[in-house]
């Protein structure tokens, strides 16, 4: 599908390069993670790689161990989040969903009302 929007990657162009600051949740020699900078939910976390990565299905010159890092990154903050409060959900999106064209993860956690009322009381 073809579009004319103009390819964004807001992580290596603002993230990676300190222009926007960021809280800090884990970081190792190539994956970074942090607070979201502009949540969507009480618990929003991002889990990038640090070299330009275009998304899950497309590696462009990494390699399968760097994708294999970043989802035991996100397995950890995720384990993390579900210690702390009980639950989350692990997102990453592609095409027109991925509004910045950089791999990245989300780590979300909803808060228990909305999580209840979404999903019900099956595991109480």
């Amino acid at each position: 599908m073809s579009t004319d929007v103009t390819v964004s990657d807001f992580y290596c162009h603002k993230v990676l390069t300190g222009q926007v600051e960021i809280r800090q949740v884990m970081e190792t020699e190539r994956v970074l993670a942090f607070h979201h900078t502009n949540p969507s939910y009480p618990v929003h976390i991002v889990v990038i790689p640090k070299e330009h990565v275009p998304s899950l299905i497309d590696l462009g010159g990494a390699g399968p161990d760097l994708l294999a890092e970043v989802v035991g990154v996100v397995r950890d903050v995720a384990a993390q989040v579900e210690a702390e409060r009980g639950a989350c959900s692990v997102v990453t999106n592609l095409g027109l969903y991925q509004e910045s064209k950089h791999m990245h993860w989300h780590v979300l956690w909803r808060g228990e009302r909305e999580i209840r009322s979404r999903y019900g009381h099956h595991d109480v």
